[in-house]
């Protein structure tokens, strides 16, 4: 395959993941970081693929900002930069595969995907949950936030983990999108800062060339949040869920294939 085709291949994954991000607020870098891996590289993907993100939730928010629950952000981003800080030292020190994790965080993913499907289509819903389960459960929502922080830490895809959390507390689309995206800004930066002052970028080949693909992606980027804003007007409340966890399906999927070599 040539570097041209790659490169249009590449431009192509960014547009459609990033109609998914803005429709929904996430799974856009943890759908395409494993086709851009093998189209342009690790190096560059994680580069380009979190500053999008970044980019991508900036028009959301921008489109939709009275929507923003400021409460929800930050509690969110206090509890997963706590998580992300344990996520930087296990990437810096630990000795643990990177396919071991995928494979955990897949798993993670398949369950949590299952136990809100049958949640939502299958379980008859009883509004009387007793004061102890409600507390359990609230207690399990903040541990499952400091794993998301531990995994978006370690490889800037903490999103499936996060929409376990974002679907019990912000059940309005319009806020569930706009909120997660302000949570992506920040902890997105975080990670960017991480990375620079890490010097990750200073062996990536040729980075005169990484910023033109940047350049190329942000125009690409554009057009993406234009299509998933007009698509996300038009779903209903049901399609919309139905939407979200088919993503965080096709987003473990994604991740055991690249645990596997696939890409």
């Amino acid at each position: 395959m040539s570097d041209t085709l790659k490169l249009v291949l590449f431009y192509i994954v960014i547009f459609l993941a990033n109609i998914m991000q803005t429709i929904t607020g996430f799974a856009g870098t943890v759908l395409a970081m494993p086709f851009s891996i093998i189209l342009v590289g690790s190096d560059t993907a994680r580069f380009v693929l979190n500053i999008l993100g970044i980019a991508a939730s900036i028009g959301v928010v921008a489109l939709n900002f009275k929507s923003i629950v400021w409460k929800e952000v930050i509690k969110i981003c206090a509890i997963m930069l706590v998580g992300m800080v344990v996520g930087f030292v296990i990437i810096q020190y630990a000795k643990v595969s990177k396919q071991i994790l995928y494979f955990i965080l897949a798993g993670f993913v398949l369950l949590f995907t299952a136990i809100g499907c049958y949640n939502i289509f299958i379980k008859k819903q009883d509004n009387s949950i007793p004061a102890n389960d409600s507390k359990i459960k609230e207690a399990l929502l903040y541990a499952l936030l400091i794993v998301a922080g531990v995994v978006h830490g370690m490889f800037v895809c903490g999103g499936p983990l996060l929409i376990i959390y974002a679907t019990k507390k912000l059940p309005e689309k319009n806020q569930f999108r706009s909120t997660l995206s302000m949570v992506w800004i920040v902890l997105n930066s975080v990670n960017l800062v991480r990375d620079i002052i890490a010097g990750t970028f200073k062996a990536t080949g040729d980075i005169g060339q990484m910023f033109v693909i940047l350049a190329i992606s942000l125009i690409v980027l554009v057009g993406a949040v234009v299509v998933g804003n007009l698509v996300a007007k038009k779903l209903s409340k049901k399609a919309f869920i139905v939407i979200t966890y088919v993503l965080m399906a096709i987003s473990a999927v994604s991740l055991i294939l690249n645990a596997c070599g696939v890409f």
